[in-house]
């Protein structure tokens, strides 16, 4: 019997490791289609029958993406200062040196995407651990509110926010990209959550010892709760990573664009380079892809975090 039930163990475990094998062998096939891609020839791309391996190597497309315009690294801005120049521009305070198109986008969207995932981190930490461990009036009238607010869209609040932005002198500025993500109801939501389990008995032996309130959510909260900003960074991360339609409504000149909307600009009004667009979406899944294996442990145990009580 005890020779059976191994070998039934082994090949349940046989055919679990298959399954796993071709699930990841799909699920980064569009990623190995992409890279393939970008060196293909256009005759490769442009072929009817699927070339699954380039007949020939090229870097026609790479060439293509970093030949096209030029643009400074790197502007330093004072914020908000449209209100307060004559002729309604940015104040620029320096710039980088001058580099392809495509280097400034992919500087624009990083810096988007961390500013928003470092930001989000903040705010929905610090409110999070305000729902879940403080007893304030409204408190659950609050939290249902951000609760309703996950279900809705940010089309229906264009308007308000287009409104918002402008008043504020960030229309065609990175940072009115960044400022609508950073009060994510998510981010909220899943903070509260993961505060919820931390013993009072820690906090109130915190407080004994003397220690402000915000000592103790540094030293004490922010540790319990770190693969919850894991989770949190790689999701804030992605989403601002690929809101291509805020992206759209809210930027406007070519300096400010980010990689997606400079490479959407790129095309011809009638026609498609497929490679240049294969080019440009590794360029961009590079990032995201290091993000991901940086917070992998923790974004692993944040998921996992609450199944087993106990």
């Amino acid at each position: 019997m005890n020779k059976i039930g191994s070998t039934r163990s082994k090949v349940y475990r046989a055919v679990c490791m298959v399954i796993i094998i071709l699930l990841a062998l799909l699920f980064l096939f569009p990623l190995y289609w992409i890279v393939i891609g970008a060196f293909k020839t256009q005759q490769d791309n442009y072929s009817i029958t699927p070339v699954w391996w380039p007949s020939e190597w090229s870097t026609a497309n790479w060439e293509k993406l970093f030949s096209r315009r030029s643009a400074p690294l790197f502007d330093l801005i004072v914020p908000f200062s449209r209100n307060f120049t004559q002729d309604g521009k940015d104040l620029v305070l320096a710039s980088g040196p001058v580099v392809p198109g495509a280097i400034r986008w992919l500087v624009n969207t990083v810096f988007m995407a961390v500013m928003a995932m470092i930001l989000t981190c903040i705010t929905a930490s610090l409110a999070g651990y305000a729902l879940a461990k403080k007893r304030f009036v409204g408190r659950g009238i609050l939290f249902s509110l951000i609760v309703c607010a996950m279900a809705l869209p940010k089309q229906v609040i264009l308007i308000p926010l287009l409104r918002e932005m402008n008043a504020l002198g960030l229309i065609d500025n990175i940072w009115a990209v960044i400022f609508p993500t950073v009060g994510w109801p998510f981010g909220v939501f899943l903070m509260k959550q993961f505060s919820e389990s931390i013993p009072g008995e820690v906090l109130e032996s915190a407080r004994i010892d003397g220690a402000s309130e915000l000592r103790t959510f540094t030293t004490v909260v922010c540790p319990i709760i770190k693969p919850a900003f894991g989770a949190l960074a790689i999701f804030t991360f992605i989403n601002s990573w690929n809101d291509y339609f805020m992206q759209l409504v809210m930027l406007s000149s070519n300096f400010n664009y980010t990689l997606p909307l400079g490479i959407a600009t790129m095309q011809g009004e009638n026609s498609v380079d497929t490679g240049l667009l294969m080019a440009g979406a590794a360029l961009a899944a590079l990032p995201i892809i290091i993000v991901f294996l940086i917070f992998q442990k923790y974004f692993t145990k944040g998921i996992t975090m609450g199944a087993v009580k106990g």
